[in-house]
């Protein structure tokens, strides 16, 4: 489950290349020179590694956007779609905290070999677990009080995502989920009272000839999402596992509006 779009920066640690699954590094020695005048920062909050745009005027209003990368990727990944965001959001793109089998770090492990536990479980809860306290850490710390903050996941991320947003709606807003599906073994604590559904929106989009994450799994999002009566747009596109131009501009526009 790799990563739909070219990463911009390259910020690479020794742990990425070794078979070993551990927590990556806290910091890099230096941090990197990214993108300028953009203040653009290479963070760490306990657990999870990330990077983070910063808009020029930050209030308690600011909208907050969370990037999830996909398997094998890293927290640059879907951050090279920062120059296409709004520019007064805040947005913060999180590492995985696993290593993966190959480069890259991942949220949890797979074995797509095995039909009946394809993912773990428990790791997959506690990234869940993490990311919500890494997020509530970064609204504190901000000081958001009174902003939407929205999730956007690829793949594994995307997986997250839908988990995160149904679990917790009344803390996200806007949620786009790309070539990813609802995991069962994840929505077995997901809110099911319309009211606290209601404003949520969803942006879902697969390829047609997604070999990773097959069409059908995807289109299950379309099923849940109605009987729970959230608003969302499902969109199947002409690629595989990634995001081609249409897709990516159809999520620029979802949320531009």
């Amino acid at each position: 489950m790799g990563s739909p779009v070219r990463a911009r920066f390259r910020v690479r640690s020794a742990a990425a290349k070794s078979g070993e699954r551990r927590m990556p590094d806290v910091l890099p020695k230096e941090k990197p020179t990214l993108v300028a005048p953009e203040k653009i920062e290479y963070l760490c909050s306990m657990d999870l590694s990330y990077l983070v745009r910063e808009p020029q005027n930050i209030t308690p209003e600011t909208p907050l956007l969370i990037l999830l990368h996909g398997y094998g990727s890293n927290e640059q990944d879907l951050f090279s779609f920062v120059p296409t965001l709004p520019e007064d959001w805040l947005v913060v793109s999180f590492r995985a905290p696993l290593n993966s089998q190959y480069e890259g770090y991942s949220w949890y492990d797979i074995d797509l070999m095995n039909t009946e536990n394809r993912i773990d479980v428990p790791q997959a809860k506690a990234s869940l677990d993490g990311l919500l306290q890494n997020i509530m850490k970064i609204t504190n710390h901000y000081g958001l009080t009174e902003n939407e903050t929205h999730l956007c996941g690829f793949s594994q991320g995307g997986i997250l995502a839908y988990a995160l947003a149904l679990q917790n709606p009344l803390l996200f807003s806007k949620v786009a989920c790309m070539s990813a599906y609802p995991e069962e073994k994840l929505m077995e604590d997901i809110v099911k009272d319309k009211k606290k559904l209601e404003h949520l929106r969803f942006f879902i989009s697969h390829g047609t000839d997604d070999a990773v994450i097959p069409l059908e799994w995807g289109r299950k999002a379309a099923d849940l999402l109605y009987d729970l009566s959230c608003y969302f747009t499902f969109r199947e596109y002409m690629n595989g596992h990634g995001v081609n131009q249409k897709n990516y501009m159809d999520l620029m526009e979802f949320f531009r509006k």
